[in-house]
């Protein structure tokens, strides 16, 4: 026996569970402060145009969090199924367990996890990583795996996408992963625009972003449609099999384009058919009431006046006698 029995003391062991991604977190705190200053300076704003601009405010939060958040999730498509299968190679011993399949544009999640937890004396509960992002190796993860003796379920699963399985998957994944992850990017960009040029009060090319936004998240979930399609190989365990749908990021962008889809529809034709009520939307009527100056009024006349002040005519200047001191 070795000290330590032969592991080091301050590293966590072979089933450590996949630590949580703090990039998700690190984006909605951001967008969280920035509702809450908003939310902090919105008893400033008089009359309804308070409850107009509150609520474009959430719609863009939520809109740009969306088409960030979804780049670093790992749920494009999910799938889970409860076996009863071997728990190590070359081993007979059985448990059962749930087992699920985690898809993202970076790579793949595989989750086990006992039913209890504590079977054979262990604790199962893994979440392991397989990433093929740039610079990220699938094969090497897979290789890493084996050599820190990863649960059985969990291998077979992985083995599936990685480049030397017959499937054949790999490609089309992590190509529609980069497709995905770049159309996204491109949606990100054009609802930064559309913002710009909403507080810009360009109401018109506003919307026309929203649109371009909503096509660019409508091609992306094709991309990742068309790499879902593709044909697949059975991931077995005895006589149940896992299968995988759509997750929960997919349906979340589906309802991010298609509300920016409706919302760009919506401000172009109200720009045509009725302007005025755009304006009240946007909070633009007050406003250009305000700073509206009254043409028929030339200063040249000796009842015109601005601002409170009284302007004399030119002619009556002459006038003027000054006084010697």
């Amino acid at each position: 026996m070795t000290l330590w029995n032969g592991s080091y003391p301050f590293y966590p062991g072979a089933n450590a569970c996949f630590p949580f991604d703090t990039t998700q977190a690190v984006i909605v705190t951001i967008f969280l402060s920035m509702l809450v200053t908003f939310i902090i300076i919105l008893p400033g704003i008089r009359g309804r145009g308070r409850l107009f601009w509150f609520l474009r405010m959430v719609l863009g939060l939520f809109m740009g969090t969306v088409v960030l958040t979804v780049q670093f999730t790992g749920d494009w498509e999910t799938g889970w199924v409860q076996a009863n299968t071997s728990y190590k190679s070359f081993s007979a011993v059985q448990v059962n367990a749930d087992v699920g399949l985690h898809i993202g544009l970076a790579g793949v999640n595989v989750t086990l996890r006992g039913n209890p937890v504590n079977q054979i004396n262990e604790t199962i509960n893994y979440n392991e990583h397989f990433g093929w992002n740039f610079g990220a190796d699938y094969d090497r993860s897979y290789s890493e795996g084996l050599k820190k003796g990863l649960p059985s379920p969990i291998l077979y699963v992985a083995e599936k996408f990685s480049t030397q399985s017959p499937c054949a998957v790999h490609r089309q994944y992590r190509i529609a992963g980069h497709y995905v992850s770049l159309t996204l990017w491109l949606a990100f960009c054009t609802w930064l625009i559309s913002i710009l040029l909403f507080s810009m009060s360009i109401l018109l090319y506003g919307g026309h972003m929203l649109l371009l936004t909503a096509s660019l998240i409508f091609f992306s979930l094709l991309f990742f449609s068309t790499a879902r399609n593709t044909l697949k190989c059975p991931i077995q365990f005895g006589p149940v099999a896992l299968r995988t749908d759509y997750g929960e990021s997919f349906w979340l962008m589906l309802a991010t384009g298609l509300l920016c889809l409706f919302l760009g529809l919506g401000i172009i034709i109200l720009n045509s058919v009725q302007p005025e009520k755009l304006k009240v939307i946007f909070s633009l009527n007050k406003r250009s009431k305000e700073e509206v100056w009254d043409k028929t009024c030339l200063p040249a006349e000796p009842s015109c006046s601005a601002q409170g002040v009284l302007i004399v005519p030119l002619g009556e200047l002459s006038q003027v006698k000054t006084t010697q001191l």
